[in-house]
């Protein structure tokens, strides 16, 4: 079967939201384009057996929804290292690892489009992100659907193959679920918020001088800092100025420039000086918020094979994600 190009550009005008749909569902860039490329596959396959007894939309969202309902019974639920264990009760430079499938990673820019962007601000917080994967897999697909997408209980019955009042049912549990979360975690309930800019000034200059007693001054009392695909993570002042005086070989002479992340959200491209290179190489990207005119230490994560492409202000693509810090 041959697909004509108006039949591709309705699939593209479809990828930004499928893409962020696949992202919420899956807590991984990868794993979402993954999916809505085997979506497209599909679509690209199946095109002579549509039928119009539902919208092009509806048909392709119930594609990518079996996708991701394929892809998480195959997968435990994806967490963060302050949902594995304990702070790390001594501090040294950590060696154990898990696979990339444990974590949730943060998403680059879908779509340049305003109105995705101002739905994205709002559901595309790490935060969040972590609370949906709490939710059973159908669960999770009719609230982003319904409370994200705003899609009418209908549509999101045809899409996901249930009736009406499954749906409702469905959302009134998975409301049910997150609402007791959000209580349960003072984190869940705090404002993100944009950093303050003359805080987040003295934030960069304290970490590319490397002053580890300014840096650790504008660090909340109860900071914390993770560092995905490592299990252990930091916490409290003392232990943060310990292990960044550990780790500072590792992040000397480090340089960062404004990118943005999870929709839109200010963060820090962090580059690395590198001897092979003989230069600053791409490390990671910080998202950042402020809380009460002080810095909390949000997962660092550490992973040379996930590559997002966060865009920076002029300089290479790639980043290889590395933080995040509320400051």
């Amino acid at each position: 079967m041959k697909v004509t190009a108006p039949e591709l550009q309705l699939f593209d005008e479809l990828k930004p939201g499928l893409t962020s749909f696949c992202y919420r569902m899956l807590g991984s860039i990868d794993d979402a384009d993954d999916a809505v490329q085997e979506t497209f596959i599909r679509v690209w396959q199946g095109w002579s057996s549509f039928r119009q007894e539902s919208s092009f939309k509806t048909w392709v969202y119930r594609i990518a929804s079996n996708i991701c309902l394929d892809k998480l019974r195959q997968t435990k639920r994806r967490i963060r290292p302050v949902d594995f264990s304990g702070p790390a009760e001594s501090i040294v430079e950590p060696r154990e690892t898990l696979p990339d499938s444990s974590w949730i990673w943060p998403a680059p820019e879908f779509s340049n489009n305003p109105e995705d962007i101002f739905i994205r601000k709002d559901t595309l917080h790490i935060c969040f992100i972590t609370l949906l994967q709490l939710l059973p897999p159908r669960q999770r697909a009719v609230m982003i659907l319904k409370d994200v997408f705003e899609w009418p209980s209908k549509q999101i019955a045809e899409t996901l193959g249930m009736s009406s009042a499954a749906v409702n049912s469905a959302l009134q549990r998975a409301r049910d679920t997150l609402e007791r979360e959000q209580l349960r975690s003072d984190e869940f309930n705090r404002s993100e918020e944009a950093p303050d800019q003359e805080l987040l000034s003295r934030y960069v200059e304290a970490f590319e001088q490397f002053d580890i007693h300014a840096l650790v001054a504008l660090f909340h009392e109860e900071g914390r800092m993770s560092m995905p695909p490592f299990p252990m993570w930091v916490r409290g002042k003392d232990d943060l100025f310990k292990f960044l005086t550990l780790t500072r070989w590792h992040c000397e002479g480090s340089r960062f420039v404004p990118v943005t992340a999870n929709g839109g959200f200010p963060a820090l491209a962090q580059y690395m000086w590198s001897r092979e290179e003989d230069g600053l190489v791409p490390w990671g990207d910080s998202p950042l918020r402020s809380e009460k005119q002080q810095s909390i230490p949000r997962p660092k994560f550490h992973q040379s094979k996930i590559i997002c492409p966060f865009r920076t202000s002029g300089s290479i693509g790639p980043m290889n994600f590395v933080g995040w810090f509320r400051l």
